[in-house]
């Protein structure tokens, strides 16, 4: 990828041509006395659009793969809401 580095006046001359380069993908740098102040990129492109329900019929739980409560921690869960914590 190149770069061209340019100053504040030619950015402004030259803006137009300046937005082509980015577009080409050449790195754009603009500078005041010789130091960078600002980088000019292209914008990034939008995030494809999502599909509501693109999932739908793809994915099958079984009844025998669900874990069911352990009463263990039922229990314990239990005997702490019947504690006063106060």
């Amino acid at each position: 990828m190149t770069t061209l580095q340019v100053n504040i006046h030619a950015a402004k001359s030259r803006l137009s041509e300046l937005l082509r380069e980015v577009e080409a993908g050449t790195d754009v740098i603009v500078a005041r006395a010789g130091q960078p102040v600002a980088k000019i990129i292209p914008w990034p492109p939008a995030p494809p659009e999502r599909k509501i329900g693109f999932w739908d019929g793809q994915i099958h739980i079984y009844e025998d793969d669900i874990v069911g409560s352990d009463p263990e921690i039922l229990a314990m869960f239990e005997k702490s809401a019947e504690e006063d914590l106060f």
